[in-house]
């Protein structure tokens, strides 16, 4: 049996946080076990938003007002907030996006598609999320590339040794996930770097799944990008951020035209704006910002390390309690996992489990959560996936338990 964590760790307290996490479902307490898919938002979150759209709301970097003054402080604060919290070497190479797959796609579209030529490699892992593996689809076919995949083990594992193996001359870009949306499984991103750096390759990571829940430090892991969402770490949808190494991102065309990533138009030529500016068209998600910087600061209020070590106690607990659950396999066994567990019950297909389990009060996803390439691999048409947060109480992992108990009698 696990023990507890030796630091105190008030996870109701934590609970009582999140507004929404106090309601019911269908006449039973709501235990909301989807936070990979979007986690919840604490109510300081909902507060920043709500305080900016309420006194602040004004457009940004345009205005000599005082509501404009007002609006792009918050919104550049948000800027070297989101700098800070990944330490980044400069708030230069912060580029507000609409979230991860915007900001991968950013990068097969400006960085790839210029450099690329036929038969260059683009080399990806089977446990990518599909807005990993698509994009990079998209420009080998605008430009001859080819894409890989490192293979995966029947732990879900991504052996480093095979990295190595599939890297040659040709390879140009490695893009990988920093930990499976799937899985959990956490992946090594400064070894991986290291082999591909050598290669002269240069690497996306989709840190997604990771920033809410293990510190990130860029500056030590050494990719040259990496992209995040505000929704997975308790901030608003719609916002997320593309982390660029500056060298490169000032080699790169803008990816879209428009308002304020310009310094001048005329109808003969366009000079563009400075970074981060240059890919940032258009009025922005200002009070996504605001509640991006919002849930940063929310995370650093509880600590991230804090976070981690109790998400991994409820990892051991529910993996434990899972595995006790007759006809019950886990899918995805790594040895270093993030709080994520993919499961099936035997006769039961998961979306009719899922079913049955709302109506038990128990929120959990259920499909192949946009990885088929890791569902084909597995032999599985979907599986059910519960994913924890800061927010999780062991409360809520007895329950999924009883609801699992419940459709085994359902389905007799």
């Amino acid at each position: 049996m696990n023990a507890k964590p030796a630091f105190v760790y008030d996870a109701q307290r934590v609970w009582r946080d999140f507004p929404i996490l106090s309601r019911q479902v269908h006449g039973k307490p709501l235990a909301f076990l989807d936070s990979a898919a979007s986690s919840q938002r604490p109510a300081s979150v909902i507060a920043a938003v709500d305080d900016y759209e309420k006194m602040h709301h004004a457009n940004v970097h345009r205005g000599v007002h005082q509501l404009s003054q007002e609006a792009t402080q918050m919104f550049e604060h948000a800027r070297e907030r989101v700098r800070e919290f990944v330490n980044a070497a400069s708030s230069r190479e912060v580029i507000f996006t609409r979230g991860t797959t915007e900001s991968v796609n950013l990068v097969a579209q400006s960085y790839a598609r210029p450099r690329l030529q036929p038969g260059d490699e683009i080399l990806l892992t089977g446990l990518e999320h599909h807005a990993n593996i698509v994009p990079w689809q998209l420009v080998a076919e605008q430009t001859g590339a080819v894409v890989k995949a490192v293979p995966i083990d029947r732990r879900g594992v991504v052996d480093v040794a095979d990295f190595a193996r599939l890297m040659n001359d040709r390879t140009r870009i490695v893009a990988f996930a920093h930990v499976s949306n799937a899985l959990g499984t956490v992946l090594p991103v400064r070894e991986i770097t290291q082999l591909a750096h050598a290669r002269g390759a240069v690497v996306l990571v989709d840190g997604a799944q990771a920033v809410p829940h293990q510190r990130v430090d860029l500056q030590a892991l050494g990719c040259d990008f990496y992209a995040f969402s505000a929704h997975k770490m308790y901030g608003p949808t719609g916002i997320g951020a593309l982390i660029g190494r500056e060298s490169l991102l000032e080699a790169m065309p803008p990816w879209q035209g428009g308002g304020d990533m310009i310094l001048t138009v005329s109808f003969e030529k366009t000079t563009f704006n400075v970074l981060p500016f240059k890919f940032e068209a258009g009025t922005p998600n200002i009070s996504g910002a605001v509640g991006m910087a919002a849930a940063i600061d929310y995370i650093d209020s509880l600590g991230i390390d804090r976070i981690h070590a109790h998400e991994q106690w409820l990892l051991e607990s529910a993996t434990r309690k899972l595995e006790a659950v007759p006809g019950l396999t886990i899918i995805g066994t790594a040895p270093e996992k993030a709080a994520v567990i993919s499961f099936t019950l035997e006769g039961i297909h998961p979306h009719d489990l899922g079913t049955i389990l709302d109506t038990e009060g128990v929120a959990v996803r259920t499909g192949h959560h946009c990885a088929m390439p890791v569902m084909d691999f597995f032999g599985v048409p979907a599986t059910a996936r519960a994913s924890f947060a800061c927010y999780s109480r062991e409360s809520d992992i007895d329950a999924l338990v009883a609801a699992l108990g419940k459709a085994r009698e359902v389905f007799g």
